[in-house]
């Protein structure tokens, strides 16, 4: 054999073995209703965004599969002082660049999550300082006693100082604005697994970081997500065989799904609340028919709102009976919960007109409605019923359905009059409602997600106590008094907690958490 001969047979080796290689490598093909809208961690606090992003970042403490905090790239945490949380750092952890992990990152992370354009400030904005200590100690001090932080940053992900400046990526994206840099589209975490391609809209795949510092429960080499706002689609492709891993089951093809040899619906009880909001700020309301003042401003209007809703019809019609009525911006599951307080003012079409009417507005009214149409189960079609629910007393709803794309910015500048909303408390406390929710806004990030601008000082108050108190008793009569008064006020509209549901074939294996929260590295996919 010639040299000529030699190399050509070893370049067919080589390409052999490189396809062999391709043909053993465990690829997991996930689909979802929509897509993951940024690779930032920091760029927006939305459930599916925080779940992809966790596989490529990490964050100091994070939840196993119990939803127990555990040690992630801190090794352990402690309490210095009422006021000072100090975490020791995992050595020898490197980012996906291959840049060792110190305190440095640690700080940089949290100042870049408390700064312009992140949407994670509301979990800094108890933070008097981010002090490193050494390379691998950091301290946290807050202004007043915080025994939930640990439970709090579990959130925040940790990125390396070097790689965003190198990037011009020191502040995050703005979602309000529509601004991108770097870390859009490229990612450098610590996690399990490393960005390889990202076409938003299109398809992001992760591949296996095998430089990962702890052991994985996943065989997973590379996954592919791939959004399919089109439910029918969606499940043609599971179903062919295109997908292995879908989220969510639309509640028509549930039982048909199940029925299917060979594939398997998780399903269970979701932490997270489905609810109205409405702008209690601007003296007159946007994309109304009622000039000089706002409506929403009265409680008779809010109450009227609420009692023209058929939210049974909305429980057993739109979402097929997978919904749990609720009359808390919370439900079972989260601590703090007030089973007893749990009672939805009754559904009454009379008394809601008479309430419109001593208000002023015998006739009912026009107004602007917001609603994503690929974000929660049945989004869209919620919002249908609730327009012709307050169509009955005379309120005609200009409903405008969006991908949540262009949803999330529009809402998130408060450029809204009446909006559809889902919240997972994170930290599965409910102090996270009372300051993200309901709390008055601030520019440190207390009620960042209050888009209505909701306010009662009574309630900003306790939430303050809710955050500092230790003694558990008081602590628990704080949030039932807070929970109380917003209830009163109808601060905004509760509707329901909405039911989980993956649809998977029978070779992938998984951890389904009540948060809705999916974890690639507790995901196995048995070979063929």
């Amino acid at each position: 054999m010639n040299l000529k001969q030699t190399l050509l047979a070893s370049a067919l080796a080589s390409a052999l073995g490189l396809v062999a290689l391709q043909a053993q490598a465990v690829t997991l093909r996930v689909s979802n209703a929509g897509d993951v809208q940024s690779m930032d961690p920091h760029s927006l606090n939305e459930t599916l965004q925080l779940s992809f992003t966790a596989s490529v970042y990490e964050q100091l403490v994070g939840r196993d599969k119990k939803m127990a905090l555990t040690p992630l790239l801190a090794t352990k945490w402690s309490q210095t002082s009422p006021t000072v949380w100090r975490f020791e750092l995992r050595k020898g952890i490197k980012f996906h660049d291959g840049t060792p992990f110190t305190a440095d990152d640690v700080v940089f992370s949290f100042k870049r999550a408390a700064g312009e354009g992140s949407d994670m400030k509301g979990y800094t904005s108890s933070f008097k300082e981010v002090r490193k200590i050494d390379e691998f100690t950091v301290d946290i001090e807050t202004a007043a006693p915080y025994p939930i932080l640990p439970d709090v940053i579990s959130n925040v992900a940790i990125l390396s100082k070097k790689w965003c400046e190198d990037n011009k990526a020191t502040t995050p994206v703005d979602r309000r604005k529509g601004i991108e840099n770097t870390a859009s589209f490229k990612a450098n975490g610590t996690g399990p697994f490393r960005l390889k391609e990202r076409q938003p809209s299109v398809r992001t795949v992760l591949v296996r970081n095998f430089n990962y510092w702890d052991k994985v429960e996943s065989n997973l080499d590379q996954i592919v997500f791939t959004p399919i706002n089109n439910d029918p689609t969606r499940v043609a492709a599971l179903l062919s065989g295109e997908t292995d891993l879908m989220e969510p089951v639309p509640l028509q093809d549930v039982e048909r799904v199940k029925a299917t040899p060979g594939y398997t619906v998780a399903q269970g009880p979701e932490l997270r609340t489905i609810f109205l909001g409405m702008d209690q700020k601007r003296d007159e309301l946007q994309f109304s028919s009622v000039k000089g003042k706002n409506p929403f401003k009265d409680k008779r209007v809010r109450q009227a709102f609420y009692q023209a809703i058929d939210i049974e019809a909305i429980k057993t019609r739109v979402m097929r009976g997978a919904a749990t009525p609720t009359a808390l911006m919370m439900g079972p599951g989260v601590r703090g919960f007030q089973a007893d307080m749990n009672k939805r003012l009754p559904y009454d079409v009379e008394a809601s007109k008479k309430l419109l009417t001593e208000a002023g507005y015998p006739n009912g009214f026009e107004v602007g409605m917001n609603c994503p149409n690929d974000r929660y189960v049945n989004d869209a079609a919620i919002c249908q019923a609730v327009a012709a629910n307050l169509a009955r007393v005379g309120v005609k709803v200009n409903l405008q359905t969006e991908t949540k794309i262009s949803y999330f910015p529009k809402i998130l500048r408060r450029d809204t009059s009446f909006y559809l909303l889902g919240w997972t408390p994170s930290t599965g406390d409910a102090h996270d409602p009372l300051a993200a929710l309901m709390a008055t806004p601030t520019d440190k990030g207390q009620g960042q997600f209050n888009l209505g601008w909701y306010s009662n000082p009574k309630l900003d108050e306790l939430t303050l106590k809710v955050q500092s108190e230790t003694d558990d008793k008081k602590r628990m009569e704080y949030i039932r008094e807070a929970y109380k008064i917003h209830q009163d006020d109808i601060g905004h509209i509760p509707l329901h907690q909405q039911a989980l549901a993956w649809a998977y074939n029978s070779k992938v294996s998984l951890v389904q958490l009540p948060d809705n929260r999916m974890f690639f590295k507790w995901v196995s996919l048995k070979a063929k």
